[in-house]
């Protein structure tokens, strides 16, 4: 089952970040956490990891009515988009299909919000692949929205 929107494409790790955070902000969300996962594995388990971050993207206003609508909502909020270093070097980026996550609630009447952050993500993902070139190295998921 596919719950992300994704692209891999070839670059530097921080310049795809830098990349992604932009295109992020340029569609309204502001970004609410950055967590560093390969330090933080480092740091608690002593463990080596790959370049990984974990952003949490939240749009106050779509925030806002998705919470009028389901207060439990929060429990999924904010939305993940993942920035990793592949096993071959290039770089993939993740944004969680908000129609399949609002999906687990049942609640038809947040489908509207969803479909709206599903479409801003996707742009999200489609800025990131027109800066850099896709990477066609056999990596699995490559600039396919869900």
């Amino acid at each position: 089952m596919t719950y992300t929107i994704t692209t891999t494409v070839d670059g530097q790790f921080e310049d795809v970040l830098e990349a992604t955070a932009g295109a992020i902000e340029d569609e309204g969300f502001g970004l609410l956490t950055e967590i560093d996962v390969q330090s933080t594995l480092e740091q608690k388990l002593d463990t080596e990891f790959r370049r990984y971050r974990m952003l949490g993207a939240c749009n106050p206003s779509l925030a806002r009515d998705g919470l009028d609508t389901e207060p439990e909502l929060g429990a999924l909020l904010p939305c993940n988009v993942v920035v990793y270093e592949t096993e071959s070097g290039a770089v993939s980026v993740h944004a969680v299909d908000p129609e399949r996550l609002i999906g687990v609630t049942g609640n038809s009447e947040l489908a509207v919000t969803a479909a709206d952050v599903g479409e801003r993500f996707e742009r999200v993902i489609a800025a990131v692949d027109e800066r850099f070139a896709t990477a066609t190295d056999g990596d699995s998921a490559v600039a396919q929205p869900t």
